[in-house]
């Protein structure tokens, strides 16, 4: 069974080796160009931290450094969080 909680994001990455194009035709190197980054989510259950690390995929919205974001966990095992 999943229950959810809210967590901050601690840190935002660029994974800057992965490189998504949008453009066929580009002028430059990163013309039309977009990153996946990942985001590291920190989050309470029962009074016990936990940290988790998110992927997320090049064209999707990012959250901000210290913006709340859901997390899905499971009820045996806290911390095994997603974000959705």
């Amino acid at each position: 069974m999943e229950h959810q909680t809210e967590g901050i994001v601690i840190s935002v990455k660029k994974q800057w080796w992965l490189k998504v194009n949008t453009k066929a035709l580009r002028k430059g190197p990163l013309d039309g160009a977009t990153f996946p980054h990942i985001i590291k989510v920190k989050y309470v259950v029962d009074g016990m931290d936990y940290t988790i690390k998110s992927w997320i995929s090049a064209g999707e919205p990012v959250p901000a450094e210290g913006s709340i974001v859901r997390v899905f966990y499971r009820e045996d095992k806290p911390a095994k969080g997603k974000v959705r």
